[in-house]
Formats: C-alpha cells, sequence, structure tokens
C-alpha cells in the first residue's frame, strides 16, 4: 500500500512564501506601470488604429504585423513614461496616502531600478514604433516629452494648469494608431484629439478634489489646491459643456454613434451641474470620475463597434 506525502512545514512555508513573492512583485509592478491608467490609455490607441483602417477601405488581416507593433510600442512608450513619473515624483508619492503604497515608496523596487526601466522600456517602444510609420513615431513622442517633462518634471508641482499640459501628452494617444495607417489630415483623428483632451480636464479635476488635502499637503499646484472648489466646479462644467458639439464632427460613423454620445454629454453635463446644488462636495467629485471614466470608455469603444462590418 503507498503512503501519501505528507509535506514538510519547511517545504509548505517555502511554497507560500514563494506565491506570497511572486503576489508582491505582481502587485508592485502594477503600481509601477500605473496599469488602470496603461490601459485607458492603449484603447484610443486601438480606436484610433482601427478607424483609420476604416476611412482607407483597409482590412485589419492585412495589417495585422503594423497593428501588433504601433500597439506594443505605443504601450511600451507609455509605460515608460508612467514610470519615470513615479521615479520623479516619489518625494510627493510619499507623503499621498493614494501613492504610498507604490514600489519606489516602499523601495520594494530601487529607484536606480525603475529609472532603468522606464528608460529602456521607451527607447525599446520608439524602437518599434519606428517600424509603423515616422509621423506616429513623432506623436508618441511628443506625447511621452510633454508628460515627462513638461507635466511631471516642470509644471505639476508649480503651476495650476499643469492639467493643460497633461491633457495634451494624453490626447496624442489616438494620432499614434491613426497615424499608423494614414497621416491625420482628416477631421477624425483631430476630433478624437480634442475629445480626450476636454475630457481630462474634468476628470482630473475631480480627482483633485477628492485627494484635494494630499496634495495640499505634497505641495502640488492642482486647481482646487490654488483655486478652490467652487472655480474648480464652474470650469468642469465649461469643459464638459464644450464637448457637446464633437460627435456631430462625427457623423460619418452614423446616427446611432451620434445618439449615444450626445446622452452620454448631456448626462456628465447634468451631473455636473448638480455640484452647484449638492453640499456633499467629494462625493460630488467621485460621482463625476467615476462617469468620466465611464464615458470615455463607452464612447471610444462604441466608434470601434459601429464600424465592424456587422454593423455597417
Amino acid at each position: 500500500m503507498s503512503k501519501n506525502k505528507i509535506p514538510s512545514p519547511l517545504l509548505a512555508g517555502e511554497t507560500i512564501s514563494n506565491t506570497s513573492n511572486k503576489s508582491s512583485l505582481l502587485s508592485d509592478l502594477k503600481a509601477l506601470f500605473k496599469a488602470p491608467v496603461l490601459l485607458a490609455n492603449v484603447l484610443p490607441v486601438f480606436s484610433g488604429f482601427w478607424l483609420a483602417l476604416y476611412f482607407t477601405n483597409t482590412s485589419l488581416s492585412d495589417r495585422w504585423g503594423l497593428f501588433l507593433l504601433t500597439l506594443v510600442g505605443s504601450t511600451l512608450v507609455m509605460a515608460g513614461a508612467l514610470i519615470l513619473n513615479n521615479w520623479y515624483d516619489v518625494d510627493i508619492d510619499t507623503i499621498m496616502d493614494r501613492t504610498k503604497g507604490r514600489p519606489t515608496v516602499t523601495g520594494s523596487i530601487s529607484l536606480k531600478v525603475v529609472l532603468t526601466l522606464g528608460i529602456v522600456l521607451s527607447i525599446l517602444g520608439f524602437i518599434l514604433l519606428l517600424f509603423t510609420t515616422v509621423e506616429a513615431t513623432l506623436y508618441a513622442f511628443v506625447g511621452w516629452f510633454i508628460y515627462v517633462f513638461l507635466y511631471t518634471m516642470w509644471s505639476k508641482r508649480r503651476y495650476a494648469f499643469n492639467t493643460i499640459i497633461g491633457s495634451v501628452s494624453g490626447a496624442v494617444t489616438p494620432l499614434i494608431g491613426w497615424a499608423a495607417i494614414d497621416s491625420i489630415n482628416h477631421v477624425v483623428p483631430i476630433v478624437l484629439f480634442l475629445i480626450l483632451f476636454i475630457f481630462q480636464m474634468p476628470h482630473t479635476f475631480a480627482i483633485a478634489m477628492r485627494k484635494c488635502e494630499e496634495y495640499r499637503a505634497a505641495g502640488v499646484a492642482m486647481l482646487p489646491v490654488v483655486r478652490g472648489f467652487k472655480v474648480t466646479k464652474r470650469q468642469m462644467v465649461a469643459y464638459i459643456a464644450f464637448l457637446l458639439p464633437f460627435p456631430f464632427f462625427l457623423t460619418d460613423l452614423g446616427t446611432t454613434f451620434i445618439v449615444i454620445a450626445t446622452l452620454l454629454n448631456v448626462g456628465w453635463l447634468v451631473v455636473s451641474i448638480s455640484g452647484f446644488f449638492i453640499k456633499d462636495d467629494i462625493k460630488w467629485a467621485y460621482v463625476n470620475f467615476l462617469y468620466s471614466v465611464n464615458y470615455i470608455t463607452i464612447l471610444f469603444l462604441m466608434m470601434v463597434i459601429v464600424t465592424l462590418p456587422l454593423f455597417r
């Protein structure tokens, strides 16, 4: 009769420890790469690429290699920029509760490794993008340069208009995808850029309102810190109102898209205006944050869905 093997406590402990270490490393990498932010920026790249295929009557199967180069290259560039942001901001991340768990703060990954990783990933991303088009690579570099140098290192801690600078960086993502297929001399990529640029303003303001005291303690010049909640609310309403006309510049995407996009815009405008009548500013800011995340995700997914062959 065979005997069941009972693992020794030592081996069992090593297994648990190894699993824990792997889990911890994965969590550290997610925090270092700012995984939710990175994924949110990949979607517009994909949408820009997809729409360029659609408007140039090109099949994805004919450009599959180009698609992978564009997506992987742009993702690496954005990941590199986000990592360099973490490396540079370690001092203020130590102060803010929302960022105290980052590996740059805990020391689980050394700052030297973080800096090296940020530079290497950025360079690899640019090299891959050079195999697409020079124009796509240029937009990626513009976004990377603005985010790393003009936003992170220059304006973030000094000026309340840092959000405008950061928004330009985030708005180039669909241009990268589109330019991999064709020049952006077309109304669609320009409108996508403007939508993303304007969207990021109230989206970021909502975050800044929720974490206002943390930003204040860290000495970051976000609008709610510098000008207060009332001014921030007014600007949020103005920026959201600016989004209203843009669906009508995308009539080629069809009536379904225009209706859904307009409903999303009106809904967000109603939510933002309600802030003048709600006393709990932090709760209101959180609702705006949730709406903004769902707004941009639905909007860019809809652009893809309504241009699928099934919906033509």
